[in-house]
């Protein structure tokens, strides 16, 4: 007589408390960004080239800083308190934006911003491969994925409601996002414990030609597939951008992001945890297959049931595919390289992210919306031929 399937194991709950702690600063930050770029453009009389350069510099600053953030994780044997610093400098630059009445003191702040989500990048994703067992890691992303994502869906939701309440007070609106902030750096100090180092365990130095091979062909695999994605996936502002241009009001403007991130957020965690027992390669070729999707209805129409059908879209591809490609950098990198491994491979996505965004920008100036969102749809053609045609290396570690 057969046996009882053995029940499935609950998450750890230090899993959660990460979960929430993205949750919360994702509510402060989605409050504003949801809103900066049509305030760069509208009120303080920036260009589209402007805005695009600055969110790939803002994007690149951050994935670049988290290199040195995971190789310092890595070396130091700990992760929490580099992730509390960059929470604890997030949280720091929210009222910079509310102060802001030219250009220059939000670059100052975006950047500020940037930079402390690219110290706690790499060592929270360290720490969430750390506390999860292997066989969870899909859902363990994705939970932290979707409840981040549930804060990028409630910021904007609170900007619209912040916006129309307060007749479209710009920074009334910035200085709600300081609260979240502040009770995000508290939850992940006193709510999350990192796993003990074990007794007389060597310090690694990660930055060496040796530690490096180490990583080996099947990481360096998924570092380049995750740079050909981001060159095919601009930042979402241009989303925002998009639909404004088709007669939104400033008010709703968030509104897209709502939409993006809701979808995004219902997907993330089924997704994750479908990745544990499905093919990684057929989630992505059938996320680029959805952004394809999205980018062609976004370079038809702004506005109506075609272009919100994008919006929603663009957020499933990116449900698809973003706590899979961190998946498998954890699958495919040394226990004690991993912070290293989250932040080379958030370097390289970073880099691509800057010419993205730059390419997005110059396009939309010089040759109109359509034309950016048909580049992106050519790119992500791309990226599956490379997807399709290059199979992976059979990993060297898990």
């Amino acid at each position: 007589m057969a046996g009882a399937p053995t029940p499935r194991r609950r998450l750890p709950g230090a899993i959660w408390a990460l979960g929430f702690v993205s949750l919360l600063m994702d509510i402060s930050s989605e409050l504003i960004h949801s809103l900066l770029p049509v305030f760069l453009v509208t009120g303080l009389g920036a260009s589209m080239v402007t805005v695009g350069l600055l969110e790939g510099a803002a994007e690149a600053t951050a994935l670049i800083v988290k290199v040195f953030s995971g190789a310092l994780s890595d070396w130091w044997g700990k992760r929490k308190p580099l992730a509390l610093l960059g929470y604890g400098l997030g949280a720091l630059s929210k009222p910079l934006f509310a102060l802001a009445t030219s250009v220059e003191p939000v670059i100052a702040a975006r950047l500020i911003d940037r930079v402390g989500k690219g110290i706690r990048g790499a060592p929270r994703d360290a720490l969430v491969a750390d506390i999860a067992p292997p066989d969870q890691r899909g859902a363990a992303f994705g939970l932290r994925q979707s409840l981040d994502t549930v804060g990028a869906f409630l910021g904007p939701v609170l900007a619209v409601g912040l916006m129309l309440l307060w007749h479209n007070d710009f920074q009334a609106v910035f200085w709600v996002a300081v609260i979240p902030a502040v009770l995000c750096v508290l939850l992940l100090m006193f709510g999350v414990q990192e796993p003990e180092r074990p007794a007389g365990a060597p310090r690694t130095q990660p930055i060496s030609r040796e530690k490096l091979r180490q990583l080996g062909g099947a990481y360096w695999w998924v570092v380049g597939l995750g740079a050909v994605f981001t060159l095919a996936r601009f930042s979402e502002a241009f989303l925002v951008l998009r639909v404004q241009q088709g007669g939104l009001a400033l008010a709703w403007v968030p509104l897209v992001l709502i939409v993006m991130n809701l979808v995004y957020a219902l997907g993330a965690y089924p997704l994750g945890k479908l990745a544990d027992t499905t093919d990684h390669r057929r989630l992505l070729a059938a996320g680029l297959l959805v952004l394809m999707a999205a980018d062609a209805l976004l370079a038809w129409r702004d506005r109506g049931a075609i272009a919100w059908a994008g919006i929603a879209l663009w957020g499933l591809h990116m449900a698809l595919t973003q706590g899979l490609l961190a998946t498998m950098v954890a699958d495919t990198a040394p226990a004690d390289l991993r912070g290293t491994a989250f932040g080379l491979f958030n370097l390289v996505s970073g880099v691509a992210m800057l010419l993205a965004s730059g390419l997005a920008g110059l396009l939309w100036d010089r040759l109109g919306a359509s034309a950016t969102f048909a580049a992106s749809l050519v790119l992500a053609c791309l990226a599956l031929a490379v997807l399709l045609l290059r199979p992976p290396p059979v990993p060297v570690s898990t």
